[in-house]
């Protein structure tokens, strides 16, 4: 399969740091199906609890999602978690990703050693298969942290997070049907919507 061709079941949500785009992101699922409000959705978290703060954040996020959401957690192999949900009891109608960011982060945590051109080498390609999977699915949302507004960070690795998640961000927005950009809670459609019926 190829990755660079367009997956008009895939929609971007990109948005700052507690700008709403996560919460928006799981009121759109919600519309989708008005008529059936228990179509099967998995939700596939990418954040890993290490520190008190982020447990909050992990359970805040989990208090929002109905109760008949799966959630599966993957930190680093969201490939692998996205086939592990063809194997549910439900097998998915849509899928969200929350988030790309911290993904990114995770690899970037994982392969700190590495060049950056290698660096930036294994995260495509493992977005290239994450993409190619997300064909077999209905719908698929990823959320993702736009880097592109902020300061360039004073700390070399702050700098390879931003250039590596900038890059993530152009692939994946460049193959999906739909990207919104959230500012401040008000969602603006950047790429257009397909139609989902």
């Amino acid at each position: 399969m190829n990755p660079s061709a367009s997956i008009t079941r895939l929609t971007l949500v990109l948005g700052g740091v507690r700008s709403g785009k996560s919460a928006f992101t799981e009121v759109l699922v919600k519309s989708l199906d008005v008529a059936n409000p228990n179509f099967p959705v998995t939700y596939l978290a990418t954040g890993l609890a290490t520190d008190a703060e982020m447990e909050q954040r992990i359970l805040i996020h989990r208090r929002r999602r109905p109760s008949h959401w799966v959630t599966q957690e993957e930190s680093l192999d969201l490939a692998a978690g996205l086939r592990a949900s063809f194997n549910l009891p439900a097998r998915p109608w849509a899928v969200i990703i929350d988030s790309i960011d911290v993904w990114v982060a995770n690899m970037l945590m994982e392969h700190e050693e590495e060049d950056k051109e290698r660096l930036e080498s294994k995260t495509l390609d493992a977005l290239d298969e994450v993409l190619n999977v997300t064909r077999r699915l209905a719908a698929v949302f990823m959320v993702s942290t736009e880097v592109g507004l902020s300061l360039v960070p004073p700390e070399p690795l702050g700098r390879r997070f931003q250039d590596l998640l900038g890059l993530v961000n152009q692939r994946i927005a460049a193959v999906a049907g739909t990207v919104y950009l959230v500012v401040a809670g008000v969602p603006l459609t950047i790429k257009d919507a397909p139609n989902f019926d």
